[in-house]
């Protein structure tokens, strides 16, 4: 009996191009061709949640990788050229960020260190929290339309960044792109010495060295496989350092994503009725007879009280009296609603702004510890400036709405008044007394707002602009139609008459005639330059280390998914290795090959490519004191292989004999004795390894009882994760899965197996499973992508932990 069971099986709607298991949990996130993102629980393979493709995001998902804690897991999307960051609790998007091409292949690695200065870093880093107020959450009214943040999402910083621990996001793509973003937010480093495509990469725990597998193409126009490892020295000696830079960076990023959804309800709250009563007086305008000005129509209405019949008719029939009063009270909850998100909103993230950009700026003038990162003092200031001018206009905007607000309440009451005497209305007592102060509010709201109409509409094709909020709002690169009027503003006039204050650095610029998103978009293109100054200096001191050319591959090669294909990358983290599994199945089809390589580059591996040979016995008992059966000598060839753990290999095998629907294996090969052989292989670098392979030393194994037949299953690629002791095994046409948990052994193993068989039975290539659900809802999908039985929301985040069921498809 095998020592691994299987604990779910299912059919797929649409074909699967990429899978992966959480590091922390028993749960695999699945990517199919239908876009589609989805995470399935081991436990009879439940259905957890599904990400349904939108016009945001897009449809092609290329990558996947979990964060190491296993909370956040990010994708690329082709279509797009965008990275993802998605909640595995909720199913929400927590970020995205654009590339400049479609990400081929990501790699997400937690730092590992000793060092005592980070444990130094990781009692103060948080200080922060202790002079800066919490971050206001969005109105609810408002967050259905942001994806980022929600009503709870106000700790998007500490929920992005998790651990102090550094983590690192690689990212790469074709033309030799690889970039690296610390906590999957900040780029870190864009490098530049790789060609061809990236098909797979491997960054070290330790930062010293990056492993990248590349497609390349020959001058005969063949593929051919690279393995070039990279010297990231910078990042492994400033560890420290770029700990504490990338964690400022990150809260400067997240809070410029928080101004600008901040922003975006402000517009939400500016609502196009606040454009009614322009579009209606420019109406009146150019349909009325009189040569009068709308101005000295108002005018003669205030002081006479007699209104034209053209205007007594756009009031009575176009306003009407509950229309205005209606116009009245929106106008006052607009401006209501954006004035307190100024106040909390921007000027709070602001405020945030400016105390991590001047953390930053002390960090740069550390020269001795900082400067070889790349942090540039001069372009820090210039974005600190940009963010004290984006906060005085949105002070300026408060000033704006402060008068508007008076002004309007005064004009819509008079008005009000006005067209009750027109219709003939009672007049409500405390309505009826008018002072002297409010008709002043009243002729000057009148003298600024219906003057001049001709040059507003040779400006912007309209005649009135009444209302001047809305032009802050507007994301346009023109200047303003109504700027504030600045005469007679003591403090400007002094400062122009100052020789030192008027070009003095400590003094913020100011933009009168432009608006609060054209300073927003300003301030986001200093603080962008101000963040990728660090990723090019890091960037560019990367430099290839080595560069193996391993083999050529086949046109036939070219139907299998580039997301499952090897070679396969791991990291040993106890002995500071970085394993590359490769076969090269033209060459020699029963071996496989792992090449070693110590994340040190200037660290030499005596023994660094080793031969497993297939061609075993394979021994099936599993009771020690039991016959063992006669050995079956079988030639296998290796389908697909995944490091298990430093010491154990999964691999995919099927047997050299008999027809297409060959025996298929699913087994553990113990690496032990292969990785402690000594026998050096002396590598010609001017030849590719498939053309010298008869040096390569080759060890044998001894299975063991740690392998399984895969009956009725066209098995083909398989996803591993030895932490949680889980495999999942995908067959050929990328549909049918089948879930194991490895290292136990079940006694009800058989019945499952012919449960399963029945579910299954020879389906590789059909859509429509048995129509049997379990109570706790694992449904089958059927033919045409059926709904699952579990609804995406309805499970709690808690359920997620569970790691076994006994349902059973």
């Amino acid at each position: 009996m095998p020592a691994f069971r299987q604990v779910g099986e299912k059919q797929l709607p649409n074909p699967v191009i990429y899978m992966a298991w959480s590091p922390k949990r028993d749960l695999i996130a699945l990517a199919n061709t239908a876009g589609e993102l989805l995470l399935h629980r081991l436990a009879n393979f439940q259905r957890v949640w599904s990400l349904a493709p939108n016009e945001n995001t897009g449809k092609e998902i290329t990558s996947l990788a979990w964060r190491p804690d296993g909370k956040i897991l990010a994708f690329g999307v082709g279509d797009t050229k965008q990275v993802v960051l998605c909640d595995t609790e909720k199913a929400e998007i927590l970020h995205l960020f654009p590339v400049d091409v479609p990400v081929s292949c990501m790699h997400w690695v937690e730092v590992q260190s000793n060092s005592s200065s980070l444990s130094v870093f990781s009692e103060s880093e948080d200080e922060s929290n202790c002079f800066l107020p919490r971050l206001p959450t969005l109105p609810k009214s408002y967050s259905s339309t942001s994806k980022i943040f929600s009503e709870e999402k106000s700790d998007e910083v500490t929920n992005l960044l998790g651990e102090v621990r550094l983590n690192i996001l690689v990212t790469g793509g074709p033309s030799g792109f690889v970039e690296l973003y610390a906590y999957g937010l900040y780029k870190v480093a864009t490098l530049t010495e790789i060609t061809g495509t990236c098909r797979s990469l491997c960054l070290s725990s330790d930062l010293k060295s990056l492993s990248v597998v590349t497609e390349t193409r020959s001058s005969n126009d063949n593929s051919e496989i690279h393995y070039i490892q990279l010297d990231t020295g910078l990042l492994s000696s400033c560890l420290p350092e770029l700990t504490r830079m990338a964690r400022k960076f990150t809260h400067i990023s997240t809070l410029i994503q928080y101004l600008r959804l901040s922003l975006t309800c402000m517009c939400e709250a500016w609502e196009d009725i606040l454009m009614q009563m322009d579009l209606r007086l420019t109406k009146f305008v150019q349909e009325k007879n009189t040569s009068t000005q709308v101005q000295d129509e108002f005018l003669e209405l205030l002081l006479w009280g007699h209104a034209s019949p053209e205007l007594q008719a756009l009031l009575m029939n176009q306003l009407t009296v509950k229309g205005l009063k209606m116009l009245g009270q929106s106008i006052e909850s607009s401006y209501s609603s954006i004035q307190k998100l100024v106040i909390s909103h921007l000027q709070s993230g602001s405020g945030a702004l400016l105390y991590h950009l001047s953390e930053v700026k002390g960090m740069a003038l550390w020269k001795q510890k900082f400067q070889p990162l790349g942090l540039d003092p001069v372009a820090i200031e210039e974005a600190i400036t940009a963010v004290g001018s984006f906060t005085l206009k949105a002070n300026e905007l408060l000033q704006v709405i402060d008068k508007s607000m008076k002004n309007f309440k005064a004009f819509f009451r008079w008005l009000y008044v006005a067209m009750l005497r027109m219709s003939e209305d009672h007049v409500p007592p405390e309505l009826n007394k008018m002072t002297q102060k409010d008709l002043a509010f009243v002729a000057d709201f009148l003298s600024e707002h219906f003057s001049a109409n001709e040059e507003l509409f040779d400006r912007k094709g309209k005649y009135f602009n009444v209302e001047r909020v809305g032009q802050y709002l507007k994301d346009e690169d023109e200047d303003l139609v109504s700027p504030p009027n600045m005469e007679g503003n003591n403090w400007l006039s002094f400062v122009e008459q100052s020789t030192y204050l008027k070009a003095s650095p400590l003094l913020f610029p100011t933009y009168p005639q432009k608006s609060l998103h054209f300073v927003k978009r300003m301030m986001e293109g200093a603080i962008d330059f101000c963040l990728q100054k660090p990723a090019e200096v890091i960037g560019s001191s990367v430099k290839q280390a080595v560069c193996l050319p391993l083999y050529s591959v086949s046109e036939s090669s070219a139907d299998i998914p580039k997301l499952f294909e090897l070679p396969s990358l791991w990291n040993d983290k106890n002995t500071c290795m970085q394993y590359t599994v490769f076969c090269m199945p033209e060459i020699s089809p029963s071996k496989v090959y792992i090449l070693r390589r110590a994340t040190d580059p200037n660290r030499a591996v005596l023994n660094g490519l080793v031969a497993i040979d297939l061609n075993t016995p394979l021994n099936s008992s599993i009771d020690d004191e039991a016959p063992v059966a006669e050995p079956v000598d079988r030639s296998y060839s290796c389908l697909d292989a995944r490091l298990y753990d430093d010491e154990t290999l999964t691999v995919v095998l099927q047997c050299l004999e008999g027809d297409e629907n060959r025996l298929r294996l699913l087994a553990q090969l113990p690496l032990g004795a292969a990785l402690s052989c000594e026998e050096v292989f002396a590598w010609d670098p001017a030849l590719r390894l498939d053309q010298q392979t008869e040096g390569i030393p080759v060890q044998a194994l001894t299975w063991g009882n740690q392998s399984r037949d895969l009956e009725n299953m066209k098995a083909r690629f398989v996803a591993v994760n030895g932490i949680r002791k889980v495999a999942c095994v995908l067959s050929s046409n990328l549909r049918h899965v089948r879930v194991f948990e490895m290292d136990v052994e079940d006694e009800e193993d058989e019945e499952r197996a012919d449960e399963s068989q029945d579910v299954s039975s020879d389906q590789d290539g059909l859509e429509v499973t048995s129509p049997n659900q379990g109570a706790a809802g694992g449904g089958v999908d059927e033919e045409g992508g059926a709904k699952a039985c579990e609804e995406m929301g309805e499970l709690p985040g808690e359920t997620l932990d569970q790691t076994s069921g006994s349902d059973t498809l």
